[in-house]
């Protein structure tokens, strides 16, 4: 199944690592140009020069995209430097973990940020541009944990599920400009964010007699994904959440 996403410009938060680098990397094997952005210029550039190098086309813009100002400015440069955006991908988050009586405000209130105010901010920029075109694609960035939880997670879980209303809404909007609004909630996955379970042996190993597949997941595998839902094959999937947990929920 040959994927074609030439002429396409796609935006993704959260660019400069893990799962944000996998699907970039996917989308611009695919023939999409890409926009990167993220705070850590030194990262960004790493990832546009890897994307580059296997024959791609990329651009990274450096911005929190928790701030208004920040998301107006990195979408006027998107579009004089890469054209009108038909793909957004909002991948950006953080993970604090601990209990909720530990927590300061201002601590869940970054988490709930990341996630979920950023997700606001990047759609109100860029989905105007998709109206009209006959074509639009936004990928949101849930988990497995908008669906189940563990105990530390509670602002983790929070914006994960907000993320799941915010789309079935967005999509309902979108529909009839045929643009499509859909999550996508990771399981464990091989990813800088998880190091802290990865490196502690007894954690690792509780972790992994979880998954019914017994192995964390390849950022590949959300890459290809991705790449589904941006083609024009995926037209009639909007509003919905695909699990890829190597069956953690099905439990």
């Amino acid at each position: 199944m040959k994927i074609d996403l030439t002429g396409r410009t796609a935006v993704i938060t959260g660019g400069s690592r893990g799962l944000g680098e996998a699907m970039a990397k996917a989308l611009a094997e695919a023939g999409a140009k890409i926009a990167l952005v993220a705070r850590d210029a030194q990262k960004l550039e790493g990832v546009r020069e890897a994307i580059r190098k296997s024959g791609g086309t990329a651009e990274f813009f450096t911005g929190d995209v928790t701030r208004e100002a920040d998301v107006a400015r990195v979408a006027g440069e998107v579009t004089q430097r890469l054209g009108t955006a038909q793909i957004l991908i909002n991948n950006a988050g953080i993970n604090i973990r601990k209990n909720l009586v530990d927590y300061t405000l201002e601590e869940f209130q970054s988490v709930m940020d990341a996630s979920l105010t950023s997700t606001f901010l990047m759609c109100r920029a860029f989905v105007p541009g998709m109206k009209g075109t006959g074509y639009g694609r936004v990928i949101n960035m849930s988990s497995i944990m908008g669906h189940v939880s563990l105990p530390g997670r509670t602002a983790y879980s929070s914006a994960k599920t907000a993320l799941l209303g915010l789309t079935r809404a967005l999509a309902l909007e979108l529909a009839a400009d045929a643009i499509t609004v859909n999550c996508i909630s990771p399981g464990p996955f091989a990813t800088e964010m998880n190091t802290v379970v990865m490196n502690n042996p007894e954690a690792n190993a509780q972790f992994l007699g979880a998954l019914p597949v017994g192995r964390w997941g390849d950022a590949g595998e959300i890459g290809a994904m991705a790449c589904y839902l941006c083609s024009e094959m995926a037209g009639f999937v909007t509003g919905t959440d695909l699990l890829i947990d190597g069956g953690w929920t099905a439990r």
